[in-house]
């Protein structure tokens, strides 16, 4: 038996659970929100779609877990200029997410932003391993790096480390030929502006987290071992502690295997560095 549980149910939240569903990944999903009338009408939903799984809404079955996956709390609008604008008042919600995670002894999965800081943060709070918490945000980046290389004809496939937000870090030095600094600044500017037809078209952005989020579920439950870039809490890896960044991190059933240390280059190393500085900044923010 399998279980998932989702704290947070609107946009991204409902389409984990969905996908999760409609998928077969898991025989029980656990729900939970705040604002009561969207719950039971997203339980009500699952429910009619008739298919084979048992929905649960009782904060006791977190314990159980396989996957939590945090996505409760202020999303991003056009008026958010950064992901990191939004810590003072998701951090709250966190802290909130923390206290229902006392017992919890499977795999967490952040979505919330500042979704580094708020995935480090309830590292801290509650204890767990550092392996057992996981940032998404790495892969819908890396998916919107591989378009903006396939639209410059530029063959390979895009990885992006750092920060989930303005301190992403494209890495060019894996594709199989030589990308001008001009050319990555470029590319750089329009990844960090990505998300943003998007929030402003529907109100925010929902396939594409809630996609990757549902691989990262897919690939603990199956412990399938894959590689990915995902936020992990660091202790020393590439020269970091004190935060969570993403990186290349081997994933399976018990969470973060292992944290692969890819050699990057200096324009690479260089914006690493500002993005573990500036997550390290914000996590002070949070412990002020």
């Amino acid at each position: 038996m399998t279980s998932l549980s989702v704290m947070g149910v609107g946009r991204v939240g409902g389409e984990v659970a969905y996908l999760a569903a409609v998928l077969g990944l898991v025989d029980t999903i656990n729900l939970h929100d705040t604002y009561k009338p969207l719950l039971e009408a997203q339980i009500q939903d699952l429910e009619h779609t008739g298919l084979d799984i048992r929905v649960s809404r009782d904060p006791g079955d977190i314990h159980d877990a396989d996957v939590f996956v945090f996505a409760a709390g202020t999303p991003r609008t056009p008026d958010v200029k950064t992901r990191a604008d939004l810590l003072q008042a998701n951090l709250p919600v966190a802290d909130i997410c923390s206290k229902y995670l006392r017992r919890f002894d499977g795999v967490l999965i952040t979505i919330t932003n500042p979704m580094d800081a708020n995935n480090y943060y309830l590292w801290k709070k509650t204890g767990l391993d550092r392996g057992r918490c996981i940032g998404s945000g790495g892969m819908l980046d890396s998916a919107r790096f591989s378009g903006f290389l396939r639209q410059r004809g530029i063959d390979g496939e895009g990885w992006v480390l750092g920060e989930h937000g303005e301190h992403q870090v494209p890495v060019f030095s894996r594709l199989t030929r030589s990308v001008p600094e001009q050319i990555r600044d470029e590319i750089l500017g329009a990844l960090r502006s990505a998300s943003m037809p998007v929030i402003r078209g529907k109100g925010g952005t929902v396939f594409g987290p809630a996609y990757h989020t549902v691989t990262l579920i897919r690939t603990i439950l199956e412990d399938a071992g894959e590689v990915y870039p995902c936020s992990c809490v660091l202790d020393g890896e590439y020269g970091v502690e004190g935060c969570s960044l993403g990186v290349p991190a081997r994933i399976g059933g018990q969470g973060v295997e292992e944290i692969l240390e890819w050699e990057l280059d200096a324009w690479e190393q260089r914006r690493f560095r500002e993005a573990a500085a500036f997550e390290q900044q914000l996590i002070g923010q949070a412990h002020e």
